[in-house]
């Protein structure tokens, strides 16, 4: 029997291990990017979180502060503006520049090489057919964040553990909207919901955020979704 019936429970039950496949990946990769990040003169802050949305579009100020939604990125993105690896343009768009594309190219080749070294020995081909299906499927709520980095930046010849790992990536990004869209119909501001105490209060707004977030897995069938859940487990 199917153990995820209920796309709201799949929902819950799969967002801990998107979240933990992730950590995994970047820890893997902490050193390397370091090497990267000295070798290039380059920090990696946005061009690392914004990896597969950079290199298709541009952002505005404005979709920053959407994008991380309960921090601050000033401070990030002047040191990239200083650095060379954006530039803003008169219109206020933030765009990459040649040394800023080569550096998420880079990246990209560390990434892959970290998920080589912690998901070894793993088929992740289907997985990552099955989450780039729900990163299609998944609804973009105008002016969220997931409208903001879908689809994806692929690089060409880039192997399914890589695919998988950023496609998760972007998936987050579907999550957050679903959170930030049951907060504010509880009538919360970001800044509360950060200091939100357990409670009914908070149990509703992640009941929410599951309703919501279970949307982006339409798509998949009962056998898919525990597939899916199997494969990621297994990854952390």
């Amino acid at each position: 029997m199917p153990k995820f019936q209920e796309l709201s429970a799949f929902a819950e039950a799969i967002a801990p291990v998107i979240n933990a496949a992730n950590v995994n990946v970047h820890a893997s990769a902490v050193r390397a990017v370091a090497d990267l990040s000295t070798a290039s003169g380059l920090t990696p802050g946005l061009l690392s979180d914004l990896r597969f949305s950079l290199p298709l579009r541009p952002l505005t100020r404005r979709g920053l502060e959407v994008l991380f939604r309960y921090g601050e990125v000033a401070g990030d993105l002047l040191e990239h503006l200083r650095q060379g690896a954006l530039v803003e343009e008169p219109d206020g768009v933030l765009r990459l520049t040649d040394g800023g594309r080569d550096f998420i190219h880079s990246l990209y080749e560390v990434h892959a090489a970290a998920v080589e070294r912690v998901w070894a020995g793993s088929d992740l081909g289907e997985a990552a057919e099955l989450v780039g299906r729900a990163v299609d499927a998944a609804e973009r709520l105008p002016g969220g964040a997931f409208e903001l980095v879908s689809p994806p930046y692929e690089p060409e010849g880039a192997s399914p553990g890589l695919l998988l790992f950023n496609r998760l990536a972007v998936l987050r990004y579907h999550r957050a909207d679903a959170h930030a869209a049951a907060w504010q119909a509880a009538g919360l501001s970001a800044a509360e919901i950060v200091g939100l105490a357990d409670g009914p209060l908070r149990a509703g707004i992640e009941a929410d955020t599951n309703r919501r977030a279970g949307q982006a897995y339409r798509t998949l069938s009962e056998r898919e979704r525990d597939t899916l859940y199997e494969t990621l487990l297994k990854l952390i």
